[in-house]
């Protein structure tokens, strides 16, 4: 079944019975990186969910056939589900993956689709339907992607959603309780400021708890950036949890109420989502000796009232003729940059070479070429390098790098 409009197929699949699972294409998902298994990630647990019999550790690689049909474009395969399951047969590997979608002839392995929103829809098995997935591949320049996080709140690289429609309306997973298993940065409720529980703090405040958790000390710039991220995130869950768990609990005497609260949910996570990458590098900046209004500037007003995320030295420097366009520095922060690395063509006009911070994993071959051919640089921690193509891999900035570039302009 082919569905031409997003908003209808998310309708028709937001019901009771399906089972959602929607995330950001990696260069290990898509053939960006050339991988000999290519086929998006899912863990282990959901594909043991629609798909019990695969859950047998006694066998090697038990798999699953069933059809998918990718709607956005539209195609119907027979694909695999397997648990590559090597470590319990004297190997290493231990993962589960949908494979077998036809190599290149498949717009989900496409490498252009890397860091593009897919979501699966999956129908598990009845007594008398067998197992099948409905998939949309998100385009639209970023619009579709905007559509589905209205509905599903934001879907980052390594933070896929999986959503159980339980009732009529979408927004009912975001009241299911959270496994709030114990990690290092999760926070109980006696841990959390009592007045965060009153006002849900700002990302900056909870970033600030990031960093106390997570100093500096020896570790680098790229290897504290992404520390920091996963700490973050742990930490704004926590609080999530204790914030809305006891309204949840209490119930709702409308179905105004039920929904005020969703959003109030999808709002804030939003919130965290869409400025977090810029506060950790502001963080990381100032603990590297950069001054704010000195020797960086964040978000400043300069022509055209064009407002970069960073701009280096500072304002006074980028509107000082004299000053020399090559020692100026311009820096956007975007956890996705499939669909959005255009915006920041024109956000400086003395600087023509545009450094663009992402924690994407991978961009294809072609879509590379096409940003350095427009003057973007890459700008990616590290440790993420490796899901880049190994084409790509010797032209991306780390953020150690980028921050030595800083130095000696």
């Amino acid at each position: 079944m082919a569905i031409a409009d997003l908003s209808d197929w998310m309708d028709e699949f937001g019901r009771p019975g399906f089972i959602w699972y929607a995330k950001r294409l990696s260069g290990n998902d898509t053939l960006a990186n050339k991988a000999h298994q290519a086929g998006p990630y899912m863990p282990k647990e959901l594909l043991f969910e629609i798909a019990p019999e695969t859950n047998r550790p006694e066998v090697l690689n038990p798999d699953v056939w069933f059809d998918i049909y990718v709607d956005s474009h539209p195609d119907v395969r027979t694909i695999r589900g397997v648990w590559y399951n090597g470590k319990f047969h004297g190997k290493t590997r231990n993962e589960a993956r949908l494979t077998n979608f036809g190599g290149g002839q498949s717009v989900l392995l496409d490498p252009d689709s890397t860091g593009a929103l897919a979501v699966f829809v999956f129908s598990p098995a009845t007594d008398t339907e067998p197992l099948t997935c409905h998939a949309w591949l998100c385009g639209g320049e970023g619009t579709e992607a905007d559509l589905v996080e209205e509905r599903l709140g934001p879907v980052e690289p390594k933070i896929p959603v999986i959503w159980r429609p339980g009732v009529s309306e979408p927004q009912a997973e975001l009241f299911s309780r959270v496994a709030s298993t114990r990690t290092s940065c999760w926070m109980q409720p006696s841990e959390i400021p009592p007045d965060w529980l009153i006002t849900f703090p700002t990302g900056r405040q909870i970033i600030e708890r990031t960093i106390s958790l997570r100093p500096a000390g020896v570790l680098n710039a790229d290897v504290r950036l992404l520390r920091r991220r996963k700490c973050e995130f742990e930490i704004f869950r926590s609080i999530e949890e204790a914030s809305w768990m006891p309204k949840i609990a209490h119930g709702f005497n409308s179905i105004e109420g039920f929904l005020g609260l969703a959003n109030t949910i999808l709002q804030s996570r939003k919130s965290r989502s869409g400025k977090s990458l810029e506060y950790h590098a502001m963080a990381i900046l100032e603990e590297e000796g950069f001054t704010l209004g000195a020797s960086f500037a964040h978000n400043p007003t300069i022509e055209k009232n064009k407002k970069p995320d960073f701009l280096f030295p500072n304002v006074q420097a980028y509107e000082d003729s004299s000053f020399p366009a090559h020692r100026l520095r311009m820096l956007a922060a975007k956890t996705t940059c499939k669909d959005r690395w255009r915006q920041i063509l024109n956000e400086a006009d003395r600087i023509p070479t545009k450094h663009l911070l992402t924690l994407q994993e991978g961009v294809s071959e072609g879509q590379f070429r096409e940003m350095t051919e427009a003057g973007v640089r890459l700008v990616v921690p590290a440790g993420l390098h490796k899901a880049y193509p190994e084409a790509v891999r010797p032209h991306l900035i780390t953020v150690e790098e980028f921050i030595g570039d800083l130095r000696v302009a």
